[in-house]
Order: structure tokens, then sequence, then C-alpha cells
């Protein structure tokens, strides 16, 4: 298997996205933004719709419609009151403007299919440095600010009162949560890469006993996710994505029955 290149490409990325998506995933969970993810997802399609559109690379345009939109829209969500109006509104925009610029664009629905699901395998050796290096920045960047982020995500009453600039936190770790959607959504597509960004980090929940040890968890779950799902693809040739989803969604719900027995 690992005599070709694309899949060595495919398990080097794979790997990255899979640790990223892990971390952030954590503090989705404890922030209650899972649905916020799933805008952004919507919204790193429309991106690469766009990159498509100017003959650009799709990563490139996602990142820059999931950060541009990011803060204004997370904004507006951070308020429970508007959360869902605001996600409502946003989902429905961007889902329309990316289908308008593949239209646009005159791209087959091949190449349609390959944003939405995600195409691992099609990821050359330039498309592999740009996942590290971003992924790269992201932990570094949850790293920089490991103990302010957890106090905020975890004691949100406690981070108040000790005056830490709650607002600054959230506005960075949107950031970090755009830039996170459009690493992941390289291996499953924009249309399920909060999958990969929620399952893991929910199921670590029950496991993990503290912040580092559900980090654990989750990147764990993560890593079995994605590398099971390309073994399984490479043996069968049926999408990976099915895999990925499958293996997240088997694993969350036999943690979470057993969880309930207990």
């Amino acid at each position: 298997m690992f005599a070709y290149e694309f899949m060595r490409n495919a398990f080097f990325a794979s790997t990255f996205i899979a640790i990223v998506s892990g971390i952030i995933g954590v503090f989705v969970i404890a922030r209650q933004l899972s649905f916020l993810a799933h805008t952004l997802s919507e919204i790193g399609f429309a991106g690469a719709s766009f990159a498509v559109f100017m003959g650009i690379s799709p990563l490139l345009g996602m990142l820059l419609f999931t950060l541009l939109s990011s803060v204004s829209v997370g904004t507006l969500s951070l308020k429970s009151s508007k959360r869902e109006t605001a996600i409502s509104v946003v989902s429905a925009f961007f889902t329309g403007l990316g289908i308008l610029f593949l239209s646009l664009s005159n791209a087959s629905s091949r190449y349609a299919t390959n944003i939405l699901f995600g195409s691992i395998i099609s990821i050359d050796q330039q498309g592999v440095y740009q996942l590290i290096g971003l992924s790269v920045i992201v932990l570094i960047s949850v790293f920089v600010l490991y103990r302010w982020l957890a106090f905020d995500s975890f004691d949100t009453v406690g981070a108040a009162a000790q005056k830490l600039p709650t607002f600054l936190i959230s506005i960075l770790f949107l950031i970090l949560l755009a830039m996170s959607v459009s690493v992941g959504a390289q291996v499953v597509g924009s249309l399920l890469v909060f999958i990969l960004i929620t399952l893991p980090a929910s199921t670590a929940k029950y496991l993990g006993k503290s912040v580092l040890s559900m980090i654990a968890w989750s990147v764990g779950l993560a890593l079995l996710g994605v590398w099971g799902g390309l073994y399984l693809s490479y043996i069968t040739n049926w999408p990976v994505t099915f895999f990925i989803s499958s293996i997240e969604v088997i694993i969350y719900i036999m943690v979470y029955l057993i969880k309930r027995r207990a």
C-alpha cells in the first residue's frame, strides 16, 4: 500500500489533519460551537467553489472565505439568543453561493463531489506541504494559547472573574477553527468536515477525565478514523469519507451505550 506515492501523501496529510481536528474539536465541544463548525464547513464549500471559478487552489479559497467570515459569523453565534438565526441565514446563503460559483465555472460534477466529500488520495506532495504548514500554525497557536483557551472553554465564569480577555480569546479561537475546517475539508470534504472535528471530541468527553486526557483521546480517535478509513478505502475502493464517518459514528455509539449502562 505504501509503495504508492498517493497513499503515502494521503497518510501524511490525514495524520496532521486528524491531530488538528482532534485538538480543536475538544474546545469546539466545550464551547458548544458544533453548529458553527458546520456553518464554516459550508462557507468553506463556497470558498472552494469560488477558487475553482477563479482558477486558484481550493484550499486558498476555503481559507479566504472561512477566515473572513469566522469573526463576523462567530461573534453573532457566540450569543445563544442569536445563534440559530445566524447559522441558518449564513448556511443558506453560502450554500447557494457555492452552487452558483460551481455553475459559473462549468466545473464537472466529479470536481464538485471532491469539494463536498473530499479526495484525500488526490493530494500531491505540494498539497501535503501546504496542509502540514497550516497544521503547524494551528498547533503552535493552540500551544501558546492553551492555558487561556482551556480556562475560558471549561470555566467561563471563572475566566470572566479572573478578568481574562474572553472576547479576544473567542475571536482567536474562531480564527483557529476556520483554519482547522479548511485543513480538515481536504480529507472528508467541506460537507462532512464537522464530523472529524466534533465526533472524536464528543467521544473523548466520555473517556477523558481532564482536558489533556480528552485531547489525547480525541486525537487518537481521529487518527484511528482517518487511518482506518484510508486502509479500508484502499482494499475496497469505496469512498474514504464513508469509512471515516462510519468508524467515528460506531465508536461514539459504542462508548455512549457503555457509559450509559455504567
